[in-house]
């Protein structure tokens, strides 16, 4: 492997990695080398055709070491060429002259295949993409996937009724109500359904509605194969819905999809099959093999009435070690904590480059987990807390810790998760704005966002941190750390914060600060004034006092007279 990483000339050094590829033997859970993508057309200059031997040599060392699926890695190298193939790709073969590397491919015919109810689905285009065509299949048949439906209600939250659309006198015998909404969830990836049984487990709590979730373990065991068959199982739930429809008279604006994963292009496909479909929520939707695909591949806009997503490990796969999609998908897309990795779930990046491979025999999937995961806690926590998680319209998340997108504009701000169709989304275009927000790293997550400015007074300049708590006709905060190290009185210390507890209207302040100093002090300290500015209305509530403290000693501050200023 070293000489080969070390190798100078481009073309040899590919044909070794591929020729690597080809002779190696992994155990049935890593992926095998003729799902790499490498007898694909690449036409790469010198400097990366080397890079890509090296990237190609650390992705079968990875992914080795790792045991995940190397169909599921493979998607971040096939991502890093897809976009320097496209402008020379042709149709069957590609060539270009030296100094670059030819490697011819030919593009099967395009076959298909068809279900009675279901309808029929290629295995050509918009399904082939550019490099990871050979990896496109056709679906499995409906017998062998065994998509089920699950149905939970108030009369049966721990017993599941199995309800058919084939045989739709099993709705009509069960608990399901035409007169109640539906909310449908939808696994991704091998998944054992936990999630779902808490989704509905929490949406009981809160409302009487239709549970069901969907079973489809059968056809999603391999990650290409779930890839493949979700097609047929945004179908099943197309019809599903078709049989409500038609012989219920049930309205599908009353049907909820909510899908974590490739559940979520599973919504997609079946949200793009029925008219008038009500809502789609996407939790964190897969990424690899739908990064910048076509809107008839992936989740978008078009699938239904209102499309909201939440992204929690929105990044290429091999570069930045995301499994959820980059593309904003969604009329609201909400990127908690940036959207990549969430607070709370381990690192990986660093043992990586470190190549430090035993740490990732037990960690590796659970990062996954924690990241990827997040969306659906995050939506369950959402049920019940309509006021929490407020996200703010922003470019970028570095624009928004930065505070340039404080606080809510006059049309307010969305709610990430269950409450986000109560906004009312003016901009239908597609230069909408991304909606970003803050999270704790443990349940519950929950946070206020508050822009809280002291003016401090005292003796002497000193060195330690100033502290609020803000109390509220709700609840109340601990300690806020504010500002730290020099201490000045008569400067302004300005920070945006991120509460844990919704205090609601502000009715309390006090000030406290610590001194760095070990010994006795004479220093002290007081809030000549302190603004809180609240994120999601943008009220300001401003309070006062004349004293100053000792180190460690609370300060009662009151509501200001309007005649003092900042």
């Amino acid at each position: 492997m070293d000489q080969l990483l070390a190798a100078s000339d481009p073309a040899n050094a590919l044909s070794q990695v591929a020729l690597l590829s080809t002779h190696l033997t992994f155990h049935e859970d890593h992926v095998r080398c003729s799902e790499f993508g490498l007898l694909h057309s690449y036409s790469l200059a010198h400097q990366e055709a080397i890079q890509s031997s090296r990237l190609l040599g650390y992705f079968i060392l990875f992914a080795t070491q790792t045991s995940l699926p190397t169909t599921f890695l493979a998607d971040g190298l096939v991502s890093y060429f897809n976009k320097k193939m496209e402008r020379e790709r042709k149709e069957t073969i590609h060539k270009l002259p030296a100094p670059h590397l030819s490697i011819y491919v030919n593009i099967p015919a395009r076959k298909e295949v068809c279900y009675e109810r279901l309808g029929c689905f290629k295995d050509g285009l918009p399904w082939t993409g550019i490099l990871s065509g050979h990896l496109t299949g056709l679906p499995w048949s409906p017998e062998e996937i065994n998509t089920r439906f699950l149905l939970y209600t108030i009369h049966n939250r721990n017993a599941p009724q199995e309800i058919s659309a084939v045989n739709y006198s099993t709705i009509q015998a069960s608990y399901f109500r035409t007169n109640k909404m539906t909310r449908i969830n939808i696994p991704g990836w091998k998944t054992d359904g936990k999630w779902q049984r808490d989704m509905c487990n929490v949406l009981l709590q809160a409302e009487d509605v239709n549970c069901v979730n969907v079973d489809w373990i059968n056809g999603s065991l391999e990650y290409v194969h779930a890839v493949n068959n979700l097609r047929v199982v945004g179908a099943e739930v197309a019809y599903f819905i078709d049989i409500l429809v038609t012989k219920f008279g049930y309205s599908p604006s009353q049907v909820h999809l909510i899908g974590h994963s490739l559940g979520a292009h599973v919504a997609g496909d079946a949200g793009s099959r029925t008219p008038g479909l009500g809502r789609i929520t996407g939790l964190d939707p897969a990424g690899p093999y739908f990064h910048d695909t076509p809107k008839e591949v992936r989740l978008d806009p078009s699938d239904a009435k209102f499309v909201d997503i939440i992204h929690t490990n929105a990044a290429r796969f091999l570069f930045e070690l995301g499994a959820g999609t980059i593309n904003a998908c969604g009329h609201l897309d909400f990127y908690p904590n940036g959207g990549k990795y969430m607070p709370g779930c381990d690192d990986l990046l660093t043992p990586l480059f470190k190549f430090d491979f035993s740490a990732y025999k037990k960690e590796v999937t659970s990062f996954f987990d924690c990241n990827h995961a997040r969306s659906h806690r995050f939506y369950a926590e959402s049920i019940l807390n309509p006021d929490a998680f407020i996200a703010y319209p922003c470019r970028s998340y570095e624009s928004f810790k930065a505070g340039n997108c404080f606080h809510c504009p006059e049309e307010g701000c969305p709610t990430m998760g269950h409450f986000a169709d109560r906004f009312h989304l003016k901009n239908m275009k597609d230069d909408r704005p991304y909606y970003f927000l803050n999270t704790g790293t443990l349940s519950p997550f929950a946070r206020w966002r508050h822009k809280l400015s002291v003016k401090l007074s005292g003796n002497n300049v000193t060195q330690g941190s100033v502290f609020l708590r803000v109390g509220g006709t709700t609840g109340k905060t601990g300690e806020l750390e504010i500002a730290s190290r020099k201490l000045k009185p008569g400067m302004t210390y300005t920070k945006l914060i991120d509460t844990d507890v919704n205090v609601g209207n502000i009715t309390s302040i006090e000030f406290v600060w610590k001194e760095y100093s070990f010994g006795y002090s004479q220093n002290k300290l007081g809030a000549k004034m302190v603004i809180d500015i609240s994120g999601k209305y943008g009220y300001e509530s401003t309070f006062c006092s004349q004293d100053t403290v000792d180190p460690d000693i609370a300060q009662i501050l009151t509501p200001c007279s309007s005649q003092i200023q900042f």
